[in-house]
């Protein structure tokens, strides 16, 4: 069972915590530093900071830049695994595993010696597998993760950056190399150009704290989605939770369990999406990043968050 928020009234319960978070964070004197792998992330402004707690019941509560769009990166691997393993079934865990990798995101050591097989959903060459999945199955894998999104969260607005997209493919040499050696191992099925685009243009929506801590509601909700029907089986969303637990932030996972106590998976646009199972989901923005890519007020505040509330896994 988990705890439940001490002293906080329940309307509004969670306001008094944000705000007290958004003063820590205020204080920080390094923040890391934005992506600068893709020149469009690298403009980013560190000092900003948003963070949004969307109840299962759809109330949200937010502090700072909660509103203000940004580069979802990464955060949309949930999204598309979770219409892959709806849509696919345990077919998926043929062509991708569930363990840590313990290398950074773009590592191509790792998949060579397990033979095109990657370790997890959310590293890069897994998230690959991920979306050839989707896009075998639906032909338009990233408007399948855009429309998700929108339904979710109730904003149609969200979208994809063309900008971002086609940076990202400028600079996509090492998930090329990623998708072409898996292809030689047979583990694709979409021909690798076609993959590498729905890959890059999922990877280029835009959205808010509010947004995205609604959108993964059904995660909270055990896979049951805000109009009241059927995502995921209570299995399949334990299933990623769990895996968001494990893998969600990168080689910084263990640290991040340590410290925050959450399934969460982060993003090098900034974003950190985090769930407490039966209870809320969270969304928190710093675009600067430590060194593993994990936002650093991010990590922060959702650490700041478990302590103050006792909502945690553990």
């Amino acid at each position: 069972m988990f705890s439940t928020p001490t002293g906080l009234p329940r309307v509004g319960r969670f306001e008094p915590v944000l705000n007290h978070i958004a003063e820590e964070v205020s204080s920080l004197t390094d923040r890391g530093r934005p992506a600068d792998y893709i020149p469009l992330l690298a403009k980013a402004d560190p000092q900003r900071f948003g963070m949004a707690v969307a109840e299962v019941d759809g109330t949200v509560y937010g502090v700072g830049d909660w509103r203000h769009p940004f580069s979802a990166q990464s955060i949309t691997k949930v999204f598309t695994l979770a219409l892959a393993l709806s849509l696919g079934g345990e077919r998926l865990w043929q062509g991708v595993g569930r363990e840590p990798s313990g290398n950074p995101f773009n590592s191509l050591v790792q998949l060579e010696h397990e033979n095109g097989i990657p370790r997890n959903p959310f590293i890069n060459a897994g998230a690959l597998v991920v979306t050839d999945r989707l896009q075998s199955l639906t032909s338009d894998a990233a408007g399948q993760v855009l429309e998700l999104l929108r339904a979710e969260s109730g904003n149609p607005g969200i979208d994809f950056m063309p900008e971002v997209a086609a940076c990202e493919a400028s600079y996509g040499g090492r998930n090329a190399a990623l998708a072409h050696f898996m292809a030689s191992y047979g583990n694709l099925l979409t021909p690798v150009p076609g993959l590498l685009a729905a890959y890059f243009w999922q990877c280029s929506i835009v959205a808010s704290c509010k947004d995205l801590a609604l959108a993964a509601g059904f995660l909270a909700r055990h896979g049951t989605r805000a109009n009241g029907s059927t995502l995921l089986s209570k299995s399949q969303a334990k299933q990623i939770n769990a895996m968001m637990l494990t893998c969600g932030t990168y080689d910084a996972a263990g640290d991040f369990a340590y410290r925050v106590g959450l399934p969460g998976k982060s993003g090098v646009g900034g974003g950190i999406i985090a769930v407490v199972p039966g209870v809320c989901t969270l969304c928190v923005w710093g675009p600067g990043l430590d060194r593993h890519g994990n936002s650093v007020a991010g990590v922060l505040a959702l650490d700041r968050f478990t302590t103050l509330t006792g909502l945690s896994v553990f």
